[in-house]
């Protein structure tokens, strides 16, 4: 860093003063091109668990299913693409006798347009998904088999790698120290609990005259 370079540090998030901008610099990266959202709900999800109950329901990044993504041309709609695939969402149940069971909620067929430039032939643009899954309602077991809903949020997007021009403050400063982790003393609060009172309370120290 150069002489004189300011920076502020606050609970690990480096704050710059704009005005201290060195240069410009070419950088490649993913650019998003287009983006959209979606959401789908599966009212009745069920999967065999040995198990009479269970801890949580872990959701893993959802993914498109290999050799389903389609891009295609629309007539009289230039620069924009259709664009289907099947996304597919794996979930696990963690069980509280650790027999863990792995599933993956019903695919879903997305069929969309999305904004995808003309470009030279040999530039690739990716399509890549998002989502975030949520349990509604609760779950229920009944004779070894789990059924719960989930409600499902996705973000599709277009990126394409190219090279920007960005305002950079130069390399990165050395970062903070890290935080050692130390296991928490019970009895590091102990000396500012109230001290107790050993003799039960009298009669007018409850009942007051007036009452």
């Amino acid at each position: 860093m150069s002489e004189g370079f300011k920076y502020s540090n606050c609970n690990g998030k480096m704050e710059f003063d704009l005005d201290q901008i060195r240069e410009v610099d070419c950088i490649m990266v993913d650019k998003v091109y287009a983006q959209c959202q979606q959401r789908e709900c599966y009212p009745e999800v069920d999967i065999e668990i040995d198990s009479k109950s269970f801890d949580t329901i872990r959701f893993k990044p959802g993914f498109i299913v290999e050799d389903t993504l389609i891009i295609s041309d629309i007539p009289n709609k230039p620069h924009f693409r259709r664009v289907q695939f099947i996304l597919r969402v794996p979930y696990e149940v963690i069980t509280c006798d650790d027999k863990d069971k792995e599933g993956f909620l019903p695919d879903t067929e997305v069929d969309i347009v999305m904004f995808i430039p003309d470009a030279r032939d040999e530039f690739e643009f990716k399509i890549v998904v998002e989502t975030s899954a949520q349990v509604l309602g609760q779950p229920i077991i009944s004779d070894k088999k789990l059924t719960f809903a989930v409600g499902l949020f996705i973000i599709i997007k277009v990126l394409g790698k190219v090279q920007l021009l960005v305002p950079t403050f130069g390399f990165c400063p050395e970062p903070p120290e890290c935080e050692r982790f130390q296991p928490e003393d019970i009895c590091d609060n102990f000396d500012c609990h109230p001290f107790p009172l050993f003799s039960p309370l009298q009669y007018e120290d409850i009942f007051d005259e007036e009452s």
